[in-house]
């Protein structure tokens, strides 16, 4: 079994450079790889057993709050000042599902209970830190933070869930509980697991955010007050996750949320945030010269780096190996290589993340605002009717018409997007299928997936509590799906491949709370996203520095695969290799590959997807 358990542990040893351990009696065995963070000392060693014998810990992540839980149990003789083993005394005092509610942070966690010889497996709040878990054929039941942990099990026999795929070819990332392979699940944020020694599971909720955003406590707050207490908020969910025994520093791109972030960094802190941004010489993807504006306003050591489309495209090998199942979020690439400037420097970074999602910053959020309650008034019949004239011209004839309009001409790719919303949104018929529409790759997944039935999710109806504002559903769904299934795995991933650990301030349970307690208009204002947080940064850097067009991440793809990229793609898309493979329409991908290369449509994020599939496949 200890063979077993450290070659399992072993795959994982760029979550946990510092040090391996490993226990196990009766049939049991837990693994941990170390990423020392707070208590550098062998006090800090894992798994870790409970001074009364009963409870054996193995967990990944950081519980900000550790100190002052321990001012809240009984005094005893502390080994150290390890998180693990405050978890440790406070499942003696309070029992598991008390000491979840009380915990600040982000984890997954597994315990091993002696007395009642039961495993019990949790996850934090919002889902920072990853869980998977699964009974294979053999009889084992086996968890990891990864994938490649489980499959290092010498009777792993995994088997992709066409299902699963489906929902992949949807969303770009395997969603919700959902994993690649067939038996193997991931805990989903929120929820803890108990297995029994019958090999029962009992899955629960301890922190339901469908249910904080369905039933917000009432706030009277005026503006002003309104960005004290997000101040206060985010200062202090900020200050304990700058606790750490090394080097800590931020990422920084220069916007909204990273800027304020890292602008009550260095306002709590007694040295300069050290902070890290990256640029592209390409024009429209550069966002390395706001990043430095900000840093030098705010009197940071920032460090930057500007890379090649080259640097780029070289991490693109890597990428299977890094996220482990299928995964195509194409900012993948930029986020790995802040991360892996960052790790030269520092082994803790915090991150912007969660501001979208949290106080209404995607463009879509404005979309539903202003046309809903106008689409919604016009009937249905005439919808469908204006949809096909949209799609009756080509989106290069559009893009043509739409050059012509001064006020429209920075978009990119307006064609596409004219087709999109013509296609996907001039005829829905309520909110939440407009959503679904907006963040779909492939509109139809079944049919370019082979033999597949997509597998449930939260987008179906009655998944997600309905709320009354279109914005405030939009919102939601995405804080319970694109936010743990699509970001927080980019980032966990793409750092903690180089051993670098990531936090996120914005998604303190206490400030995520806080916000679903606004009104939409300190959100949505006059048509500015994020108003309520820019309002907080404009106490600290300049308006002039900040507010500009949304930039995403991102990398050119359509331009790569019609150059760099295009050979590499042709292999992977070859008809017959997909027909030899039997999990994807060969006829349909090509399609989709002949028309993106003739320049008649960008289907670059349809072609990431597939390209993404088949880079992983080939990895097995």
């Amino acid at each position: 079994m200890l063979a077993k358990l450290q070659r399992m542990s072993d795959a994982l040893v760029h979550r946990g450079p510092d040090s391996a351990g490993a226990w196990f009696e009766q049939g049991v065995a837990l693994g941990h790889r170390r990423l020392a963070i707070v208590d550098l000392s062998p006090a800090g060693h894992q798994p870790m057993a409970s001074a009364c014998g009963r409870y054996v810990l193995a967990f990944n992540g950081e519980i900000y709050n550790h100190l002052a839980l321990r001012q809240e149990l009984e005094p005893q003789s502390w080994r150290g000042h390890s998180d693990t083993e405050t978890i440790l005394a406070a499942l003696s005092a309070w029992g598991f599902e008390a000491t979840l509610a009380r915990m600040v942070g982000m984890f997954a966690l597994a315990v091993w209970d002696r007395q009642q010889r039961r495993l019990l497996l949790a996850r934090d709040r919002m889902g920072e830190k990853p869980l998977y878990y699964g009974r294979l054929p053999c009889g084992d039941f086996v968890f990891a933070s990864e994938l490649k942990a489980l499959r290092a099990h010498p009777r792993w026999q995994g088997e992709v869930d066409r299902g699963a795929l489906a929902l992949y070819m949807r969303h770009n990332a395997v969603p919700g509980e959902h994993s690649i392979f067939q038996g193997v699940r991931k805990l989903r944020p929120g929820h803890w697991l108990t297995v029994g020694q019958d090999g029962s599971e009992v899955c629960q909720t301890y922190w339901d955010l469908g249910r904080i955003a369905s039933h917000p406590s009432s706030l009277t707050l005026d503006p002003q007050q309104a960005v004290d207490r997000l101040e206060a908020l985010l200062t202090d969910a900020i200050r304990d996750q700058m606790i750490a025994d090394v080097p800590l520093g931020a990422f920084l791109s220069g916007g909204v949320d990273s800027s304020t972030i890292v602008a009550l960094m260095q306002r709590i802190g007694n040295r300069p945030v050290r902070t890290f941004s990256i640029g592209f010489e390409q024009p429209g993807l550069n966002e390395a010269e706001h990043a430095k504006a900000v840093a030098r306003h705010l009197g940071t050591e920032h460090t930057e780096l500007y890379v090649s489309a080259q640097d780029a495209l070289d991490v693109i090998p890597r990428l299977p190996q890094i996220y482990d199942e299928p995964f195509a979020d194409s900012s993948q690439i930029p986020t790995h290589l802040v991360a892996r400037l960052a790790r030269q420097h520092v082994t803790v970074a915090l991150s912007g993340d969660g501001g979208d999602e949290l106080f209404a910053g995607y463009n879509r959020y404005l979309l539903a605002q202003r046309i809903w309650h106008h689409l919604d008034r016009i009937p249905l019949g005439l919808r469908r009717l204006l949809a096909r004239g949209v799609l009756a011209a080509s989106p290069g004839a559009w893009d043509q018409v739409i050059k012509l309009l001064p006020q429209l001409r920075h978009h990119v790719n307006p064609g596409d997007k004219l087709h999109k919303f013509a296609d996907n949104v001039l005829t829905v018929t309520n909110p939440q299928q407009m959503y679904r529409a907006l963040v779909s790759h492939w509109a139809n997944p079944s049919q370019v997936v082979l033999g597949a039935r997509e597998s449930s999710s939260l987008l179906e109806p009655g998944r997600i509590p309905s709320l009354t504002q279109a914005v405030d559903q939009m919102a939601l769904t995405d804080q319970l799906t694109y936010l743990p299934d699509d970001i927080l795995v980019k980032v966990d991933r793409a750092a903690m491949a180089v051993s670098l650990e990531t936090r996120v301030p914005l998604l303190d349970h206490r400030v995520v709370e806080f916000a679903w307690q606004l009104p939409l208009s300190f959100k949505l204002r006059h048509g500015q996203t994020k108003w309520l947080l820019r309002q907080l940064l404009y106490r600290h850097v300049p308006q002039a520095l900040i507010d500009r067009p949304k930039q995403g991440f991102a990398v050119p793809l359509d331009q790569w695969l019609r150059g760099p990229l295009r050979d590499w793609a042709q292999a992977l898309l070859d008809p017959r290799r997909l027909r030899h493979a039997g999990f994807l329409d060969a006829e349909l991908v090509q399609q989709r590959w002949q028309e993106h290369l003739r320049g008649r449509r960008n289907w670059q994020y349809l072609l990431w997807d597939v390209l993404m599939f088949e880079a992983w496949r080939d990895s097995l």
